[in-house]
């Protein structure tokens, strides 16, 4: 029988819709708790274990007590096997690698965790290259090539494994950033070691890449383009994060908070670095467009650093009204692979799934395959 081994790291992007960028250290979990952030990442493990749980009379599912496991378990329907104790509410990096190191202790034939960059920094930490790991994306910060692409991907392809459908591993990247830079807009990534993954290319993402230099021009002919649609000055434009969208707001002669999302009503900015709240607060029965861009290398859309753009704002504004933008080099680094979301909500992702037209330069167009669910070939 296989052993399962599932960590969740209850806290892991706490801080996304209130626009905090990451949850590493206590004063930043207090500070988006104060702000009325609310868990994510039991949710979204929940939701990767019930694809698990068809198998659940074939493996022993062996977990950490409480909500770093224990309780996500339960909701999903599996009997485990419970080791280690956390208080509730306390839990700390300490906790994960710890939880981590007794599952290689377990022998655990694959581990399965919840949480962001900085879980998978810990899960590095404690286990090297021991055990098979895989990432169900939980965080803000989601750069590392250890993740599924979405939370029921990572159920299915554990499934995969377990079963022995597939057995190829490949070695992959555990990539972070410093938080505290990145709040002051200044992006100081680093590789801090790697893990051995289930490859399997459909479901398993790639590293963050940041190495594909865009042409100054493309951007900007993206950038005329968007502003040209701001001609109606009754619609507001929420204006998602990164280096793509920036030139958007240089060309208005306006600040871009560059790893938040900025909101311009008439050409001008109504709202800095907002949070979903305020987000929600501004647009409520109003006219409004999203502008996002996919991330170089993954093509995630929704659901990596812009957690702001939530279900209930996408839901708010309309699919017909999201601007999706990048970069023909950006598009090529994906390698043919589709541009991806994971919003959270599965029936909105399932809506989600079809073809974009994506703006690549002024009034140039390219037609992209968007996956918010994997479906069979």
């Amino acid at each position: 029988m296989k052993k399962l081994g599932v960590i969740i790291n209850p806290i892991a992007g706490l801080g996304g819709k209130v626009g905090l960028k990451g949850t590493d250290g206590a004063k930043v979990v207090w500070l988006a708790k104060w702000l009325g952030a609310e868990p994510e990442s039991p949710k979204r493990a929940v939701e990767a274990l019930k694809a698990i749980s068809r198998i659940k009379e074939s493996i022993e599912v062996i977990t950490y007590s409480g909500e770093m496991g224990e309780d996500e378990c339960r909701a999903a329907g599996l009997a485990t096997r419970v080791i280690g104790t956390v208080r509730k509410g306390e839990t700390t990096p300490e906790d994960t690698v710890k939880a981590a190191q007794e599952m290689v202790a377990e022998a655990v034939d694959l581990l399965l965790f919840a949480g962001g960059d900085g879980t998978a920094r810990n899960i590095c930490d404690a286990v090297m290259h021991q055990v098979p790991v895989l990432g169900i994306p939980s965080g803000v910060k989601i750069h590392s090539a250890v993740f599924a692409v979405n939370p029921r991907s990572a159920g299915e392809v554990a499934v995969m494994f377990l079963t022995g459908e597939l057995t190829k591993i490949r070695v992959s990247e555990v990539m972070d950033i410093d938080e505290a830079a990145f709040r002051s807009g200044h992006v100081i990534g680093k590789i801090y070691g790697t893990l051995r993954v289930p490859e399997e290319s459909r479901r398993v993402q790639s590293a963050k890449s940041g190495g594909i230099q865009s042409e100054k021009e493309a951007l900007q002919g993206i950038a005329a383009t968007v502003i040209e649609l701001m001609e109606d000055s009754d619609c507001y434009f929420i204006i998602g994060s990164g280096t793509t969208t920036r030139p958007i707001m240089e060309m208005l002669g306006l600040e871009k908070t560059l790893l938040g999302v900025d909101l311009v009503r008439n050409k001008t900015l109504a709202a800095k670095d907002v949070s979903e709240a305020l987000l929600m607060d501004f647009i409520r029965k109003k006219r409004a467009k999203i502008v996002v861009t996919a991330i170089g290398g993954q093509g995630h859309v929704f659901g990596r650093g812009n957690q702001q753009i939530s279900p209930r704002v996408i839901c708010e504004v309309g699919l017909e009204n999201i601007i999706v933008i990048a970069t023909k080099e950006k598009l090529a680094s994906l390698k043919g692979r589709p541009l991806l979301v994971d919003t959270g909500d599965e029936e909105l992702d399932r809506k989600l799934t079809g073809y974009v037209k994506v703006v690549t330069g002024y009034l140039d167009y390219v037609v992209c395959k968007l996956e918010g669910v994997i479906l069979p070939e």
